[in-house]
């Protein structure tokens, strides 16, 4: 099987590593105190900035200071390079699909391919800037489509017959579709896969 996988949120623990530089920012950088409005209905990656209530100069500039920083520091979710290991091992072609794009596309095609290595996260393609993440699926001919962000989940499994799994997270938890199945664990996706 052609395997679909996100990185932010789906492989690492973006959100956790986001937040403190975000309420840094928020202090320092725009001095006030940041009014967090979490609520669990966040359906993109951007959630940080509605999170934040930044004005999209704010959010550019947050960006501008941290992204390098929060690309090479975030942590890998527990147990994905085993599981992940274990797919390809069981003969499954692996493509990592991320919208990671950054102000330097070179830069962030290292950062992150030396970030996937260090962590031992095995892959056969990595698709950088996947703004239209059905139609590069569709493309690479996938069966099984595994990410965080609601509306990329939701627009897949309205619009073709690839299975899609999206992890749980605190900014999609409340979140439901009937094609959509959610998971909560790498050793889940495992099970749920073989």
């Amino acid at each position: 099987m052609n395997i679909a996988i996100d990185i932010d949120d789906t492989i690492s623990e973006t959100f956790e590593t986001i937040m403190p530089y975000a309420i840094k920012f928020t202090i320092e950088d725009l001095k006030r105190v940041p009014k967090l409005e979490m609520t669990g209905t966040y359906r993109t990656h951007f959630y940080v900035v509605d999170i934040c209530k930044w004005k999209k100069l704010e959010a550019m500039k947050f960006w501008l200071k941290y992204y390098v920083q929060i690309l090479k520091n975030v942590n890998c979710k527990k147990f994905a390079p085993e599981v992940i290991k274990k797919l390809k091992e069981n003969g499954n072609k692996i493509f990592l699909v991320t919208a990671r794009k950054g102000f330097n596309k070179d830069q962030t095609k290292q950062i992150t391919k030396k970030w996937l290595e260090e962590n031992n996260i095995e892959y056969d393609e990595l698709v950088l800037e996947a703004e239209d993440k059905l139609k590069i699926l569709q493309e690479k001919d996938i069966d099984i489509f595994i990410d965080d962000s609601y509306d990329n989940c939701s627009n897949v499994a309205e619009n073709s017959d690839i299975k899609v799994y999206m992890m749980d997270s605190k900014v999609n938890e409340k979140f439901e579709h009937e094609k959509i199945q959610r998971v909560y664990s790498w050793p889940e996706i495992g099970k749920l896969v073989n």
